[in-house]
């Protein structure tokens, strides 16, 4: 159980008034870091603009409570806008809550059943891959709003997003592009001036005041959403029946795969950057009571956001009284400002979402990736990257693991070599004692040396180990000192290599058995089968006893 306690309560043990203070300085730093955020990932997602502060406010509260980080913040991120966007769409507000706790139940036992270790499986190919997808996805969504382009509700899909924004393009309004401009400039030029104070918030004051001061025709959020409530978040139960949970289920594991992905890579950012070290399987529940929490309040999925818990870290926040301070902070916001917040230009929140999709694309590393990986990454890069942005985000993970997978094995099965070796009266250079080709090997003897993993991707190359005897064979020594491990396919061929040997009434003997393969063998009895004097400790045991065999 104490890789599932929460880092809250380990780190209060030595909790001191100083360390207070900067803790609440970080969480209302970085609440004014999320606030925009939170609105502008909302509206992005296809929702009421609330529910990102209701996302930031309870997630972000549960994340940090519950979690296994010291400085983790929760809330929503850019990584979930597109399929968040899809399910809205294709189920509507139920659906979009129903899968949302889903992810946060499989995210809970995935965090008891000790997972949080697992997810280092996940390719970097593929992550890099759909990261990147949902960065050009992300980016595409917000041209609508930026260019202020006079059209209905921009469609889920990539492609139909292209032919509408083609058809609608002649609507261009130069005013929403020149606030659109105005907050990007900022937003690129502002780190250059200081970084205490996010550019977001920067971007959105300015703009607002020029829309709310001068002779602009822009769309605000008020205008397209009208007055936005300032109530507290309420509990309320989703509509569903079994077909939608069916339906939803392979999205609802992609949304706990994206969290657990993203807020364990968080902590690990972190931990660099306080010298800490964070507890996965408590962070994966947490993230899990998190997002039922979101959901059943009217919020998103919410996972841990890298740049704000970073900008935490930076700003002194060192344990997860931070993060509820954030969350506090963004609750006050609400009940107090959030009305104001209806006078933000559409714009603006478009250009800030363009900033956010262009530094979580990291073209940098696609470059590197593309430039330097086998052929086999970069395939699986490829294709990860292309149907995250044509097709959407679960085919993507699910085909990209199939062909990631598919291509190790490939990897490995070419790895695996067999080489043999027959009858020699002579030799030379004895410099290397564990070479083959250095000792004297009896008439009638076949050696054979396996290297690599004996898996069902290579299988085939060991048929032809009996086969391939001579009339004059008596013996085949299958040295398998290089052999980690063996799966059943390879056990299966094992047998019936045997099963010739035994026909042609040839010995078949096992040298070096490493202790998986070995362990392997005697579960199955087949160890049994070809008898425990047929399986020597090292080569030269088992040689020894070859010539005894063949001098019979």
């Amino acid at each position: 159980m104490e890789s599932i306690k929460p880092k809250l309560f380990a780190v209060l043990k030595d909790y001191s008034k100083e360390q207070f203070i900067k803790d609440v300085i970080a969480g209302i730093i970085v609440a004014i870091i999320a606030l925009p955020l939170s609105i502008a990932l909302a509206i992005a997602s296809g929702v009421n603009p609330e529910r990102g502060l209701y996302t930031a406010i309870i997630a972000g509260f549960f994340i940090s409570f519950l979690g296994g980080s010291r400085v983790q913040i929760g809330g929503p991120t850019a990584a979930f806008v597109v399929i968040i966007y899809g399910i809205i769409q294709s189920y509507g507000m139920d659906g979009l809550i129903v899968a949302t706790i889903m992810a946060g139940i499989i995210l809970i036992i995935m965090g008891i059943a000790h997972f949080g270790s697992l997810i280092k499986f996940i390719p970097y190919t593929i992550t890099t891959g759909f990261t990147a997808g949902i960065a050009i996805t992300l980016l595409v969504g917000q041209l609508k709003d930026f260019f202020g382009l006079d059209m209905g509700a921009v469609p889920s899909e990539f492609l139909e997003k292209i032919a509408a924004y083609s058809k609608y393009f002649h609507t261009l309004n130069l005013h929403a592009l020149f606030i659109g401009v105005i907050a990007l400039a900022i937003l690129i030029l502002w780190p250059y001036v200081t970084d205490k104070i996010p550019g977001s918030l920067i971007a959105i004051i300015v703009t607002t005041v020029m829309v709310k001061f001068l002779p602009l025709n822009v769309n605000t959020i008020g205008s397209v959403y009208g007055e936005l409530s300032s109530s507290l978040p309420k509990f309320s139960l989703p509509q569903t029946n079994m077909s939608m949970i069916i339906q939803l289920a392979s999205p609802a594991f992609t949304i706990a795969i994206l969290a657990a992905i993203e807020s364990l890579l968080s902590c690990v950012v972190s931990d660099g950057m306080i010298g800490s070290k964070h507890r996965s399987n408590a962070e994966l529940v947490g993230q899990g009571v998190g997002n039922i929490a979101s959901a059943l309040f009217g919020g998103l999925p919410a996972t841990g956001a890298i740049a704000r818990t970073a900008a935490n870290a930076k700003n002194g926040g060192r344990t997860p009284i931070a993060g509820i301070v954030h969350s506090l902070t963004l609750l006050i916001i609400l009940v107090v400002l959030m009305p104001t917040a209806a006078l933000i230009p559409m714009p603006a929140l478009a250009a800030v979402l363009i900033m956010v999709a262009y530094n979580m694309s990291g073209w940098r590393e696609c470059i590197t990736l593309a430039k330097n990986a086998p052929k086999s990454d970069i395939i699986v890069f490829a294709l990860t990257l292309f149907l995250t942005v044509v097709f959407d985000l679960v085919v993507a993970i699910e085909v990209g693991m199939v062909v990631a997978a598919v291509l190790f094995m490939k990897r490995m099965a070419d790895t695996t070599e067999l080489r043999g070796w027959k009858y020699m009266d002579e030799v030379e250079n004895r410099n290397d004692p564990d070479n083959i080709k250095l000792r004297a090997v009896p008439k009638g003897t076949m050696v054979y040396e396996i290297e690599g993993p004996m898996f069902f991707g290579a299988a085939d190359k060991f048929l032809d180990i009996a086969t391939a005897s001579t009339h004059t064979t008596k013996v085949i020594i299958l040295r398998m000192r290089g052999v980690p491990a063996m799966d059943a396919t390879a056990l299966h061929t094992l047998r019936s290599v045997y099963a010739t040997c035994k026909k042609k009434n040839i010995t078949l003997i096992f040298s070096h058995t490493q202790d998986q393969p070995l362990s392997m063998m005697q579960k199955a009895k087949f160890y049994d089968e070809v008898g425990p004097e047929n399986f020597r400790e090292n080569i030269d045991a088992a040689l020894v006893y070859a010539g005894e065999v063949c001098a019979r």
